[in-house]
Formats: structure tokens, sequence, C-alpha cells
């Protein structure tokens, strides 16, 4: 009995602690977490990041890619985001699992995800420069605005 009461109050702290997003609207990828936040019901700040101007913040939490999403859990930096996704199912798993169990429709719904990343932000991004004249393009899975 000992055990349960110890694992609710490891599942209480986790889902108490200080979350913060750092994220832009524009961006299919912070989406993807900030979706993965609303499922799992988490709570968290959300900090709008300029892309042309990356504040100190965004620097010092990504100082490997310097790019959107940044989950910040307690502190510590998550940085990309199908890793964020996969951090937030984890600890907080007190909700059903954002995957299925089935290991085919996992794949099936991972290959949705690549599909994304791949085709539709591309399509995307194109578009925006025909439609609006507004220059974006992906470089490595980052938006980025010209």
């Amino acid at each position: 009995m000992k055990n349960f009461f110890h694992l609710v109050e490891e599942v209480f702290a986790a889902s108490t602690m200080a979350v913060t997003l750092l994220d832009t609207r524009v961006s299919p990828f912070g989406m993807r977490v900030r979706i993965a936040l609303e499922e799992k019901g988490v709570k968290y700040e959300y900090s709008e990041q300029d892309l042309r101007n990356k504040g100190p913040m965004l620097l010092q939490m990504n100082p490997v890619y310097k790019k959107v999403p940044v989950l910040i859990h307690n502190g510590k930096p998550i940085c990309e985001s199908l890793i964020a996704v996969q951090y937030i199912d984890e600890v907080w798993n007190n909700k059903p699992p954002l995957l299925p169990s089935d290991p085919y429709q996992r794949a099936q719904s991972r290959l949705w995800a690549d599909f994304v990343d791949n085709k539709v932000c591309v399509c995307l991004s194109l578009l925006s420069i025909l439609s609006f004249g507004i220059c974006f393009y992906l470089v490595d899975s980052e938006i980025i605005c010209c």
C-alpha cells in the first residue's frame, strides 16, 4: 500500500510542476506539442518567440538548434516536437496514452506524423509564398521567415 501512495505522490508532483512552452503560433511542430499538452490536461505557460530576433531564454534552453518548440518542465528543456510529445506522454501518464497500444496502429500514427512533417509543411510553405507573398521556408523542419 505504501508503494501505491508513493506512486500517487509522484504523479501529482509531476503534474503540478512548472511547465512552459517556448513556441510560435505559426509552427506546426509547436502545434503538435500544444495538442499533446491539451490532450493530457497539462496546464502550461505559453511564451511566444520571435524567430527573427531570438531571445535569451530560447537561446539558453535550446543552444544547439536555437528553434521552437521547447518544452520546459521544472526548469529542464525538452527540445524537438516529437521528443517533447513522447516526454509528455511518459510524464503525464495518468490519462490515456497519446498513441494506440497496438504496434501496427502506432506505426500508422507515426507514418501520418511523418507525412505532415515532410509533405504538408512543405506545401504550406509554398502556399504562403505563392498566395501571400510571404516568404517561409523549411530548414531541417524549422519554419524560417525571410
